[in-house]
């Protein structure tokens, strides 16, 4: 039987799962690494962590399964978007890696606006210049670190970075390049244009490939290390985001996946590369031919409840106590709103200046209160998202919920409940979508499937329990939601002149 791998490189930790050619799940090996934060809503890690990451695991995924290295086929990288790492010609990275929620950039994105201008970033990438994206980092770097950024002779994504370090080839993909703003998303290859404005070229940015196509194979020293042969391929993988799409089998229009990690994201299916009115979520190309989705993300959503945990649930490692508290606490959470952005945020509001807040707190709120405020506030930020998605025109029938997250069946069925639409999990671990997702794209590529579409219907099972929406709960939870809405707004102000004291 052919197996194939799933790298999912993550902000916390890197994850390798071994499937064969059927979806199953034969062996995982997870491996975390400092993040970096060395000024106020800075965000950073050193890309060397990340391939250190790969080998430990991919070594450990093949001595756990016993199975023959000539037997594993292909490699597909899902990875943390929106990063920065520059490289210099030899391919040595030149700095730590500016990660997706770095908060530095407001003033750059303001610059590159200037330099590009807002309509070639809306006909090209289909959004106004962003802080979060890579085009804005790169012009941090330009600004800040100029000595450093004339030895830079290659900028690329996180995954990219790692696909160079196994395979030693300049790549990249047009899920995960949407989100550099350098990309033409309609045409789904680079914007000659806009790289034009930044001095930028093809060069320094690696040739795009669709997300199933083989990008190289695994260099003889890294099949040495990891216990791979060089026959493995590497495709071209996905976003972290679009690789749980495929894993969850958003394949089709009326589907939508909800994934809670570190950060949280709204995903649905799109026939069309068609523009967001209201400039309140993405358009980016989904990793099947063809296909778009449309996308916004929670910077902070279990990154929230991981920093809630870790400040006053120390020992509630498996977030037990959590979920059990939280569900104690009454819808509302005793009439106390959290806002969710400790590291300001992405949709709707691009704002990295924004930062978290408890509102309503008073001497009768208890621990678990604040814990079903911090899981409620994350999930009403998801419900913008999901109300964007809907303004776009796109029908939004069923939500698939993965990510860690997922593991709580409170947080299952407060979905449900906020966005008013049923939601079910897939049949395998959903913690291990994204993986599952590139090693699909990986089967793909090396001929075991015809399609991406046809990989997903014969491998991706939901399981059969449906978290329907409870109707007192969602007209409870609206009621909610349209306080926690209209905070932001008044508060928008007050967050930039705080961080200004």
């Amino acid at each position: 039987m052919n197996y194939f791998l799933g790298l999912d490189l993550g902000t916390g930790s890197l994850k390798t799962v071994l499937f064969d050619v059927n979806g199953k799940e034969v062996a995982v090996s997870e491996m975390e690494y400092p993040l970096y934060q060395p000024e106020n809503g800075w965000s950073e890690q050193d890309p060397e962590d990340w391939y250190q990451a790969s080998i430990e695991t991919i070594r450990n995924v093949m001595k756990k399964s016993g199975v023959p290295a000539e037997s594993v086929k292909g490699l597909g990288i899902s990875g943390q978007m929106m990063g920065a790492v520059m490289m210099d010609q030899d391919g040595k990275e030149l700095r730590r890696a500016i990660l997706w929620n770095d908060g530095r950039t407001s003033e750059a994105c303001e610059h590159v606006r200037e330099i590009v201008g807002d309509d070639l970033f809306m006909k090209y990438s289909l959004t106004p210049a962003r802080p979060g994206l890579t085009a804005a980092k790169i012009q941090w770097v330009k600004d800040n670190e100029p000595e450093l950024y004339k030895k830079v002779a290659h900028i690329h994504l996180p995954k990219d970075y790692l696909r160079y370090r196994l395979t030693g080839e300049y790549a990249t993909e047009v899920s995960d390049a949407s989100a550099m703003q350098l990309l033409d998303i309609p045409n789904r290859k680079w914007a000659t244009e806009i790289l034009g404005k930044m001095d930028l070229t093809e060069e320094m940015l690696g040739k795009v490939y669709e997300s199933h196509e083989i990008t190289g194979y695994i260099l003889p020293e890294v099949a040495e290390a990891s216990g791979l042969t060089t026959a493995c391929a590497v495709v071209g993988g996905a976003s972290d985001n679009a690789a749980a799409g495929v894993g969850t089998g958003i394949v089709s229009p009326g589907r939508a996946m909800t994934t809670i990690g570190t950060s949280g994201t709204v995903f649905a299916y799109s026939e069309k590369p068609l523009l967001d009115p209201h400039k309140s979520v993405y358009t980016f190309c989904m990793p099947i031919p063809g296909a778009w989705h449309y996308m916004g993300s929670v910077n902070s959503a279990g990154g929230s409840l991981k920093w809630w945990r870790n400040n006053f649930y120390p020992e509630d490692l498996e977030y037990e106590a959590i979920n059990k508290d939280a569900l104690s606490s009454a819808i509302g959470a005793n009439r106390l709103v959290y806002l969710p952005y400790l590291n300001g945020e992405q949709s709707p509001h691009f704002n990295l200046t924004c930062r978290g807040s408890f509102v309503g707190l008073a001497a009768i709120h208890t621990k678990a209160d604040m814990t079903r405020a911090v899981m409620e506030g994350v999930t009403y930020a998801l419900k913008d998202i999901m109300s964007g998605i809907r303004n776009t025109g796109v029908e939004v029938d069923h939500v698939h919920m993965c990510g860690g997250g997922s593991k709580s069946e409170f947080w299952r069925q407060l979905l449900a409940d906020v966005y008013d639409l049923p939601v079910s999990l897939p049949a395998m671990k959903s913690e291990n979508s994204a993986a599952l997702g590139v090693a699909i794209l990986a089967m793909v590529g090396c001929g075991s499937y015809d399609s991406v579409v046809d990989a997903c219907n014969r491998i991706i099972k939901m399981r059969d329990e449906i978290y329907a929406p409870v109707e007192a709960n969602v007209a409870a939870y609206e009621s909610v939601y349209h306080e926690f809405d209209a905070l932001y707004p008044k508060l928008k102000d007050n967050f930039k002149s705080i961080l200004s004291l």
